[in-house]
């Protein structure tokens, strides 16, 4: 899409402004950093537009504070007391739905996976929110948690207008048919193959 022209004009009868403006399911999936960091960036621009934004953290420990959360906390709070951007909300283990909170079999953690995915889905039928981050929820797809079928009729077929990303590895095939921008993160040289840990403000 040179200068963000389409190589192509569908014939689905859509105005210009409907087929720019309609919702996109986004997959930024492959083995190299930086799918959580796009997907929060889009995020970014979204709570700019003032669409309420939710994310849903499926792998990361909840003892695990990274930057982005708190930036979009502090987004939200700046919502809240001035009416700039959208509104927030941050979800991740170790908080409500999230399997950490307990240890406990693989059977414990697959049915919490699958508690917050139906959370969601209640999330996405009710509109709650305009952009949606599920972010590492292709590792629980991946391990057989939660049914891939049912996630892609949920997300395909979901009502209004919101935007969804969702972010980690081994993105299953029906996932990245279905959806309508896929990015694959390839590593060309990493830090670390030189010996280096991660770093503040780079990796978190």
């Amino acid at each position: 899409m040179p200068q963000g022209q389409p190589t192509e004009v569908p014939k689905d009868g859509l105005t210009t402004r409907q087929r720019r403006n309609r919702p996109l399911l986004m997959l930024h999936t492959g083995e190299m950093k930086g799918k959580s960091t796009s997907a929060f960036g889009m995020a970014l621009r979204g709570w700019n537009q003032g669409w309420d934004i939710g994310v849903f953290q499926f792998v990361k420990s909840a003892k695990w504070k990274v930057g982005e959360e708190s930036a979009f906390k502090a987004l939200g709070r700046l919502h809240d007391e001035t009416g700039e951007g959208g509104a927030v909300e941050w979800h991740k283990m170790g908080e409500g739905w999230s399997w950490s909170r307990k240890q406990g079999t693989e059977e414990d953690h697959a049915a919490a996976a699958r508690e917050g995915w139906e959370e969601i889905a209640r999330r996405l039928q009710a509109e709650r929110h305009g952009f949606y981050v599920l972010d590492e929820f292709t590792y629980p797809l991946h391990w057989g948690w939660i049914d891939v079928d049912e996630v892609v009729r949920t997300l395909v077929d979901r009502p209004g207008h919101q935007h969804v990303v969702i972010t980690g590895r081994y993105a299953p095939q029906q996932l990245i048919d279905a959806a309508d921008l896929v990015v694959e993160m390839t590593k060309v040289k990493h830090p670390m193959d030189a010996g280096q840990k991660g770093q503040r403000g780079i990796e978190w």
